[in-house]
């Protein structure tokens, strides 16, 4: 047998390695890591429109002048579409969104140390170029027809697809953006216990970091337009998974959800194979119609994984997914929120018992409340009543706490609380930050969106 028939993935025989796949996350706690995954938008300095790929200030070549701090360049074709260092990824979502995928990390200090390092290598890159890059939930200024499409081969197959699900699919793909942490867990009930309070806080998450109330130049009539988009982007993949809530949830439980959402591709020798119609149980048996007869890898598997887009999402770690992009203090700030609430046991136990008592149409009234409402958004009789301003002080409380027991210190013996004071200082003042951006249009900007990438860009 030559080498590279032995590398030749195996394909999976049953259902229960792909349950096991999930199981294999579990790490003892002095494990646990933190991975802080941001993306923006690019522009150019000179009229402000979306970066094409090609072209002297181009995607390429900001890819292409990042090499210079040591990355390592990924091709698709002849084309660059991503770069790779340290356990940390650049990467490119399909209307020229550049996404930093950073390592997994034992400290807040350490990720966001990297967050800052990233910002400063994109900037120098961009200064050259003539381009700039701006954090925020949802592209403010130009439309679908004006963004370029990227020359990745999942996403012309996606772009065909999400139109048949939903009116929003193809804005989520070419005009959001969104910070998100991926977090470790320690055994099958503490996953359970982080994916539950992960679902069920995220509309919190999403209040605080609300930061898209434009589109194509006016406001749009929400705060967080980038989450309501995931209302009407594709049933089968999104959403808050009422099911997670019930007995019996666990790896296996997950397992047959994603076995049954609907596949978008297999890749197979540098080609992308159109697998919609099929769900991945269909593959699974070998019932594949893209690929007749051909089973699953686990790499096919994890591939899949990466194509359910629920609030809080479950591969060998757990994602939470509620925020909207913004300035470089919040893209700290989201996993200091999450590793206070979970990293500490009595922090997530306070947590859970924030939450462990709502209904169904408890969590489902708040989640559809907060994209136009933010902080004030009420919550239901059964919650406790109030606002979700009140529970994201009770939330921040937890956090906080949480950070302290954790007791991360950096080199001059500070520990982690600090990286909230960005989220405090908005339930102080009671606006999201989609409503300060609202105020300076009504006000200072005089109706104008432009100044927008002048004083938000990075």
């Amino acid at each position: 047998m030559n080498d590279s028939q032995s590398a030749a993935p195996a394909a999976i025989g049953h259902r229960d390695e792909l349950v096991a796949y999930l199981e294999q996350g579990c790490k003892p706690r002095e494990s646990w890591r933190i991975g802080t995954e941001h993306e923006k938008f690019g522009f150019t300095l000179e009229d402000l429109r979306p970066l094409p790929y090609d072209g002297p200030n181009g995607i390429r070549a900001m890819l292409e002048g990042l090499q210079r701090f040591g990355w390592q360049p990924v091709y698709e074709g002849d084309n660059v579409i991503a770069l790779t260092m340290n356990g940390q990824s650049i990467t490119l979502e399909p209307g020229g969104q550049l996404e930093l995928s950073g390592a997994p990390l034992e400290t807040l200090h350490r990720t966001c140390d990297e967050v800052n390092t990233h910002l400063a290598q994109v900037q120098e890159v961009a200064n050259e170029i003539g381009v700039g890059f701006l954090g925020m939930g949802f592209q403010p200024k130009w439309s679908y027809a004006d963004t370029p499409i990227m020359p990745k081969g999942r996403y012309k197959i996606m772009r065909a697809y999400m139109p048949t699900r939903g009116n929003l699919g193809v804005d989520m793909m070419f005009r959001s953006c969104t910070v998100q942490v991926n977090l470790d867990f320690g055994s099958e009930a503490d996953m359970v216990t982080k994916l539950r309070v992960g679902l069920a806080l995220q509309p919190v998450a999403t209040a605080l970091f609300a930061n898209s109330p434009f589109i194509e130049g006016k406001p749009n009539g929400f705060l967080s337009y980038r989450s309501h988009v995931w209302t009407d982007t594709d049933p089968d993949r999104t959403g808050f998974l009422p099911w997670a809530f019930e007995d019996g949830m666990g790896f296996e439980r997950y397992t047959d959800y994603a076995l049954d959402v609907p596949m978008y591709f297999v890749y197979r020798n540098g080609t992308y194979h159109d697998a919609t119609g099929n769900s991945f149980r269909d593959f699974l048996d070998g019932k594949l119609d893209a690929l007749p007869g051909e089973r699953p890898t686990l790499k096919d598997w994890e591939d899949h994984l990466t194509t359910l887009f629920p609030d809080a999402r479950l591969k060998r770690f757990i994602e939470m997914r509620g925020a909207d992009g913004g300035p470089w203090r919040r893209l700290c700030a989201l996993p200091a929120l999450w590793v206070g609430l979970l990293y500490d046991t009595s922090a997530q136990e306070a947590a859970w018992d924030l939450v462990k008592h709502w209904t169904e149409e408890d969590r489902r009234a708040i989640q559809s409340a907060v994209p136009k409402m933010g902080m004030a958004a009420p919550l239901p009789k059964g919650t406790g009543g109030g606002t979700v301003r009140d529970l994201a002080k009770q939330v921040l409380a937890v956090a906080a706490d949480g950070l302290r027991s954790r007791n991360r210190l950096d080199s001059f013996g500070e520990n982690e609380v600090h990286f909230l004071n960005a989220l405090t200082t908005i339930v102080e003042a009671g606006k999201t930050p989609a409503e300060d951006l609202l105020d300076l249009y009504k006000g200072a900007w005089g109706g104008q969106i432009d100044p927008v990438f002048r004083e938000f860009a990075y």
